[in-house]
């Protein structure tokens, strides 16, 4: 499993020329699920995502997380982030799992991030999205939650 953590004053997400969903201060997610990824690995990146310590406490020190500052999370699902572009210049997508199993992970992974008191907002799964954001820092974390079998 694999994400693209962005902190952010803001971010929404239009389909279709029409606004979905925003926040306003919090964590812009991108996630990837990967073929071989499970309950492990989502309750693992759950976990990081909500308990990393990217926001500034009264001292100006990244100190505490989304959860501590009472922010939101925005979720897109972003199969691209499974790329392989070991070989060529085209990237090959066959670590990306298939859309029904990616699509129930997201799903449960929004869920997981609910059960820890968050607001989340998503992208919606398989439609061509338009991201747009204003990066707090910026601060941009790359996050991977390997398989038991080890991929990247």
């Amino acid at each position: 499993m694999r994400a693209l953590v962005q902190r952010v004053q803001r971010a929404s997400v239009h389909v279709e020329g029409e606004e979905i969903s925003h926040i306003e201060g919090g964590l812009l997610v991108f996630l990837a699920i990967m073929r071989d990824d499970r309950q492990e690995q989502l309750e693992k990146m759950v976990g990081k995502v909500a308990g990393l310590r990217i926001f500034p406490d009264h001292q100006g020190k990244m100190n505490l997380s989304v959860v501590d500052t009472g922010g939101a999370v925005l979720v897109v699902s972003q199969f691209t982030l499974a790329a392989d572009m070991d070989k060529g210049n085209r990237p090959s997508f066959a670590q990306a799992a298939e859309p029904e199993s990616a699509k129930k992970l997201v799903d449960c992974f929004c869920d997981g991030l609910r059960q820890r008191q968050l607001t989340v907002a998503t992208g919606r799964f398989g439609a061509d999205m338009q991201v747009h954001l204003i990066n707090d820092g910026p601060v941009t974390l790359w996050l991977d939650v390997p398989s038991d079998k080890g991929q990247r």
